[in-house]
């Protein structure tokens, strides 16, 4: 198989590179060890409820601040719908409930009934980072990151805004703290914002670097929080849909196993069914440990290299715990997004973020319940346990994740309906982050920014993206080093690069919140969204009994169509036209045993090979 371009891994930054690839017309290979895209973008059903799997409060949606998913969007010409969210979130914090409203000065003024002896710091301080913010991220909007950014359009922002580009870089190497103390004496002030550099980039306040923390305080605020209507599957799910209608294909089910060089250049990649999947060029999407330490042969490189990848330092492992409960359970004036400080003075198991999307989204389970993915810290050690005492684990820190949501939510536990534990173990085995970091290599001084991995390599075919480069961990960030990586990979062919223009087509639609049933892309051809409802009943099962002793991807077909992907779940139909074969399918289709009716597996594929013809 030969490609022009080769992407190792299908999350946001692999699948925003190589979508953006394929719109230029590149032909693209997207190798993936999963058989569903987005990797902690994605989703998973349970009891017929959607659960997000990690990524769940999405920025860079707005129509003002970093926006870099809009700005993608709008590049490939794809209508995505999502939901802003009233709040970013709220912090329960030492017995105060904090609101983070988008207006800045609402929310200092919030801040500062909580820290009257600071009113005036927090409002100056809030000022003075939202103008720098302002100056040099949003008056010249330039979606790439540090170590691809033109020379020329850094002078223009220098020339229009000297003062506040030499602030901003003197933040280079000094901490977030050694920033903090230029405004702020009380100490409970700097445990408060630890806890918003450890949401933020996993990082505390002394270890994180004070460049980014001028940029996360405010740009969440300007920009606002998004959730994607219908779940987050629609964000990779769109922009596999754009990968596949410009003749790329997805390669799921696929690990990695090594990049193939020939005299010195990588040339391709080795997957684990021995495939070589031939291309000019490479881009890697994983973790710094895994490139140098799984893909790229010791000789490849140098004994300095492998030695400074190992020494990038992780940040903490992570337990979720998904659960589904009574809506009753949640109080009316809880916020989507939660976070629950159990202890302010340092970071620990108690520290817990509780994600309940079908508040602003009543889709994703049954009217009378809620479902809500709770992630935080986790400092036992998973490996090398037996069987038995990983169960027993497993058991341990879902009843102490249900205590930490008992104490916000009084009554809870008797609410819980289904509930169960992703460890790091888990993490790693469906995402394939090192010991279950979330974020990959921490964002802390000495490996952040350019001490990172960049979007070039020692060679010039090789290209990355991801949380382990230079933009570190978010949404926004990793999709900005897809874009980065793409467009490197475009100069270095001749091609346009992508790049910001005023006036570009908006395709993001902003829904208000709550949003139900029909609400949601209506302005899609009838046909298509009855194909999208038909096939969202489906469970996208891991192990589907549906198409066992088949060749039919099932679950691949229908979470395509789920989000409108029809010439992406054609190219799935081979073998899948025999009515009774289909029949039989639906026979074993679990809906019919847990709700008594299956998913119409036949009147779907008949409707879609209708469309076909």
């Amino acid at each position: 198989m030969q490609y022009d371009v080769a992407v190792i891994g299908a999350g946001l930054s692999g699948l925003t590179a190589a979508s953006l690839l394929a719109k230029r017309g590149l032909h693209v290979a997207v190798i993936e060890k999963a058989d569903t895209p987005g990797g902690s973008c994605g989703i998973f059903k349970r009891e017929g409820a959607i659960f997000d799997q990690g990524s769940a409060m999405l920025f860079g949606f707005g129509e003002h601040g970093f926006n870099a998913h809009r700005f993608v969007m709008n590049c490939l010409d794809e209508p995505i719908d999502v939901v802003r969210h009233e709040l970013l979130y709220s912090v329960n914090f030492k017995g105060h409930r904090i609101r983070f409203w988008p207006d800045i000065e609402r929310f200092a003024d919030e801040l500062s009934d909580i820290f009257p002896g600071e009113r005036e710091n927090i409002h100056r301080f809030y000022r003075d980072m939202e103008e720098l913010y302002r100056h040099v991220m949003v008056e010249n909007p330039a979606y790439t990151t540090p170590d691809e950014t033109e020379p020329s359009n850094a002078l223009r922002g220098l020339m229009k805004h000297p003062i506040s580009y030499i602030r901003f870089l003197s933040y280079l190497n000094l901490s977030a703290r050694s920033l903090l103390k230029r405004y702020f004496k009380d100490p409970e002030i700097f445990n408060f914002f630890d806890k918003m550099t450890s949401t933020y980039c996993y990082a505390t306040v002394e270890e994180a670097p004070a460049i980014l923390a001028a940029v996360m305080f405010v740009d969440n605020h300007v920009g606002g929080s998004y959730y994607p209507a219908g779940s987050t599957l629609f964000l990779p799910g769109k922009l596999e849909k754009v990968i596949e209608e410009n003749g790329g294909d997805m390669l799921y089910g696929r690990v990695a196993t090594r990049i193939r060089f020939e005299n010195g250049k990588p040339v391709g990649v080795e997957t684990d069914k021995g495939e070589l999947i031939h291309a000019d060029a490479v881009i890697y999407s994983g973790t710094v440990w895994n490139l140098y330490g799984k893909l790229i042969d010791a000789e490849r490189t140098t004994p300095e290299r492998i030695r400074w990848a190992k020494s990038q330092k992780p940040t903490y492992p992570s337990v979720v715990l998904y659960a589904i409960v009574d809506r009753c359970a949640i109080p009316e004036d809880t916020q989507p997004i939660e976070m629950l400080v159990g202890n302010p003075d340092r970071i620990d198991e108690s520290e817990v973020t509780a994600y309940i999307p079908s508040i602003d989204d009543h889709t994703l389970c049954a009217e009378d319940t809620h479902v809500i993915a709770a992630i935080g810290p986790t400092f036992e050690k998973w490996a090398d346990l037996s069987d038995a005492d990983y169960r027993e684990m497993k058991r341990r820190e879902q009843r102490r994740l249900i205590a930490v949501l008992e104490r916000r939510f009084p009554g809870f536990e008797r609410h819980v309906r289904y509930a169960e534990v992703a460890t790091p173990r888990t993490i790693e085995r469906y995402c394939l982050k090192n010991g279950g970091a979330v974020a990959g290599p921490k964002q802390m001084l000495g490996q952040h920014m350019f001490k990172r991995l960049k979007t070039r390599t020692e060679w010039d075919n090789l290209f990355c993206c991801g949380e382990s480069t230079v933009m570190g961990t978010g949404t926004p960030t990793v999709t900005t080093s897809g874009i980065s990586a793409a467009n490197a990979v475009l100069k270095k062919r001749g091609l346009a690069p992508f790049v910001h223009q005023k006036g570009m087509k908006n395709c993001v639609r902003v829904l208000t919140p709550p949003i139900r049933e029909g609400d949601a892309y209506r302005d899609l051809p009838e046909k298509t969204r009855a194909l999208m409802r038909m096939a969202a009943t489906c469970q996208f099962c891991e192990h589907p009994r549906c198409c066992v002793g088949t060749e039919i991807d099932i679950p691949g077909i229908m979470r395509r169509l789920a989000v409108g992907n029809i010439v992406g779940a054609r190219k799935k139909l081979a073998g899948a036209h025999d009515q009774a074969l289909l029949k039989r399918c639906e026979d074993r289709c679990i809906e019919k045993v847990r709700i008594g009716r299956p998913v119409e597996i036949g009147e779907l594929i008949r409707r879609l090979t209708e469309a076909e013809e």
